[in-house]
């Protein structure tokens, strides 16, 4: 049994994060936080705005932030965005902060759940498919490092993919209410 305050989604876009995520923090009565959004809410401003006005560097900064300070909390389901494993400060405050699952999806899995998505920036461009294989390339190892547990989805529906996770969370994980350290 692993013992952290937060459970934590990581994982690239399309993976299932917020879907599965909501479905996960309802089972286990946490508060559902989705790191996007609330990148969104304490801007006052879209993701494709952060990008277009402060480039990645920027929004990875507000990322920073955000994600940090959620994970001063506890009794939460945080599901972050794609590209919050890259900051090394990051890493450590989701392994230190939470019992992290790593939900891994394919690159031609994302090719099919993302097609209609014109809302992220990194994806506004004609090679979507190497897009996509480049950030595998770079980013899968940063999530299998971090995880405590690893469900593929492309085999499972969103609520297939909550059933596996809840079973295998009830003989993995504990909740545990600490304070900040």
């Amino acid at each position: 049994m692993n013992p952290a305050p937060n459970l934590i989604l990581i994982g690239p876009m399309g993976a299932g994060k917020t879907c599965i995520g909501r479905r996960l923090a309802e089972r286990f009565t946490l508060d559902f936080v989705d790191a996007d959004q609330a990148i969104v809410d304490a801007a006052g401003a879209s993701i494709a705005t952060i990008f277009e006005h402060a480039g990645e560097a920027g929004f990875r900064q507000h990322e920073r932030d955000v994600l940090h300070a959620l994970l001063d909390g506890s009794g939460q389901l945080v599901s972050t965005g794609g590209g919050a494993v890259l900051d090394p400060d990051n890493r450590q405050a989701i392994a230190r902060r939470g019992f992290v699952v790593y939900l891994r999806v394919s690159v031609a899995a994302q090719l099919e759940r993302l097609a209609r998505d014109r809302t992220r920036p990194l994806l506004q461009r004609p090679d979507r498919e190497q897009v996509l294989q480049e950030m595998a390339a770079l980013r899968d190892p940063l999530y299998e490092a971090l995880a405590d547990l690893t469900l593929d989805t492309d085999l499972y529906t969103p609520a297939e993919a909550t059933a596996q996770l809840v079973l295998r969370l009830a003989t993995q994980w504990q909740r545990l209410d600490l304070p900040h350290e």
